[in-house]
């Protein structure tokens, strides 16, 4: 049984103390968190996939809610740009209102950022890609507007931090968002990438040569495959972003070989 009808059933076969616990309780109507000793427990080793999938998906969607009260209010034009989000994913009905709840208690005034943050980092077992794609869909939401807010940039600053990525991380991250890498959550289609894009998208400059190119692909690649992030604890039900992205990369090296004739 997958993790969320574990979650829907109350039988994780795994618990999850902290902040996490609480917020999955709260999401799924289930105390997940009864009786655990905490992170620092010894049944950590046993840690599966199920649990890292859970621990992503109730960070991200309350996260997602923390980030759109930045200003101080959460407007009904960015509720509607949490739903388009939620769409975008792919959730069915149940899953929707569980993410609701998570956005929901994101916006409370007293949610506990850093330490939401700090357990992610462990449940996640710091794994690299897992946690790049968790701040992916954080500035994908926070641009869902068009426009990235000074109070937004700021806690995805802190946030990007906290998770052990230097800042110049998410700045990159940026510029390949602006450069069409994830789209735009409330418009369907695609639209052409240009070949300066592509090379944003691709992570090098013009000047590489092709073997760079070669490499900086694959390596883009490896980062968004979506059989190695779910492996590494990507809810199945967010498999969407990821195919959409090795999609994107790939449009986007084709496109650059084109323009070098190779």
């Amino acid at each position: 049984m997958a993790w969320w009808g574990k979650a829907l059933g109350g039988a994780f076969g795994f618990m999850i103390g902290g902040p996490l616990g609480a917020l999955m309780g709260i999401a799924f109507g289930h105390n997940f968190d009864r009786g655990v000793k905490g992170l620092g427990d010894s049944s950590w080793q046993g840690v599966d996939q199920g649990r890292v999938q859970a621990a992503f998906f109730t960070a991200s969607f309350s996260v997602m809610g923390y980030i759109a009260k930045a200003d101080g209010k959460v407007t009904q034009d960015e509720i509607n740009l949490a739903e388009a989000v939620m769409g975008h994913l792919g959730l069915n009905a149940e899953m929707r209102e569980s993410a609701r709840k998570l956005f929901n208690e994101g916006k409370s005034s007293d949610f506990p950022i850093d330490e939401v943050i700090d357990q992610f980092r462990k449940e996640s077992r710091r794994r690299t890609t897992l946690i790049q794609m968790f701040l992916e869909i954080q500035l994908q939401a926070a641009y869902a507007d068009g426009v990235m807010h000074p109070s937004e940039r700021k806690i995805l600053n802190h946030i990007c931090q906290r998770l052990g990525f230097p800042t110049d991380h998410l700045n990159r991250m940026e510029e390949m968002l602006k450069a069409g890498f994830g789209g735009d959550y409330r418009r369907t289609g695609s639209t052409q990438t240009s070949v300066e894009d592509a090379y944003i998208i691709l992570g090098v400059e013009k000047s590489v040569n092709d073997a760079e190119l070669k490499r900086a692909y694959r390596r883009r690649m490896s980062q968004h495959h979506p059989d190695k992030l779910v492996a590494k604890g990507l809810p199945d039900e967010m498999i969407r972003v990821a195919t959409e992205k090795t999609q994107q990369v790939r449009s986007a090296y084709d496109t650059v070989r084109e323009s070098r004739g190779i």
